[in-house]
């Protein structure tokens, strides 16, 4: 195959396709809860989750989201004075409070110079619709990308892992987002227990059929302090960790059965390795992508090669 050859949808060739200059997210955190914390839906969130791993080294959470902004730009701008930036809310669930300290926290990230729209992160039962309503008019004046944690299609598994709504919920979330011509994104996990490799190529298919744009792709990892890291000690037999090379062969499985439009933007996390109990790989995001395409290449194939409407 030459160079130009088709893998798959790429997120920065999409970002190229919507801006005209670099861009770059800078991770926020807007200071928010979730309700599968709160008591709302329950207490200690999802089995897996630590959100000690989602920010970054520059994310000061106890700082407004404006001067988490400035801070986040700094630590970029030299190297690439002319980029640009996408405010991303990560941490926790960005859609979750009332709709007039949201409205806040998003204007105040956008105002600051140089960001040219937001990523907001978030659970897809934590959607209303005056919220939909806000960021249908916000997209006439920025980009706005909504991403929301699906983690598996699997109504056991979800179940298993406390995630707090079921699939129908995501189904519903996405849809009537996407119905607001806002772009929409989902997070899955690969490699939950429970879930063996023909699950994953089935939900690879189910998925497709979601109005989705984006689609983030993570190993299972364990994490310190979390309910997930107790269930392994207790047993390990229940978990199937990745190795490095199966992990990589079964992201190239699941691409092939993927709607060839959808825009993959991960293929992999990487914790902080002071919280990381496995899998342990040693790489970095940029390598995990190097190794893919060259799979790819070895194997002859591409996104949708499998794909079936």
């Amino acid at each position: 195959m030459s160079e130009d050859t088709f893998y798959y949808n790429e997120f920065s060739s999409y970002l190229r396709s919507v801006f005209d200059c670099k861009v770059q997210k800078i991770t926020l955190d807007g200071g928010f809860t979730c309700p599968n914390r709160d008591g709302k839906l329950g207490r200690g969130g999802c089995t897996y989750c630590n959100n000690r791993t989602f920010n970054p080294a520059y994310c000061h959470k106890h700082l407004p989201v404006a001067e988490q902004m400035k801070e986040g730009i700094a630590f970029f701008a030299h190297k690439y004075p002319t980029m640009k930036y996408l405010a991303y809310f990560q941490a926790y669930t960005n859609t979750y409070d009332s709709l007039e300290n949201l409205k806040s926290r998003y204007e105040e990230a956008i105002a600051v110079n140089g960001c040219v729209g937001i990523v907001i992160g978030t659970r897809p039962d934590c959607m209303p619709e005056e919220l939909l309503d806000y960021l249908q008019e916000l997209q006439t004046r920025t980009f706005v990308l909504v991403e929301y944690g699906i983690e598996s299609t699997n109504d056991k598994t979800l179940l298993r892992i406390n995630r707090g709504h079921d699939y129908a919920c995501a189904v519903d979330a996405v849809n009537r987002t996407a119905a607001r011509g806002i772009p929409v994104g989902a997070h899955i996990i690969l490699g939950l227990p429970g879930e063996g490799k023909e699950e994953l190529m089935h939900q690879a298919t189910v998925l497709s059929q979601l109005p989705l744009t984006t689609l983030k792709l993570h190993q299972l990892q364990l994490i310190k302090g979390t309910v997930m890291a107790d269930e392994y000690a207790a047993n390990p037999d229940d978990f199937s960790l990745f190795a490095l090379d199966d992990y990589i062969e079964t992201v190239i499985d699941y691409i092939e059965r993927l709607r060839p439009d959808i825009v993959l933007e991960r293929f992999a996390s990487q914790s902080p390795k002071e919280l990381l109990i496995a899998p342990d790989w040693g790489i970095k995001n940029h390598e995990m992508v190097d190794k893919v395409k060259k799979r790819m290449r070895q194997r002859h194939t591409w996104q949708g090669k499998a794909y079936c409407k």
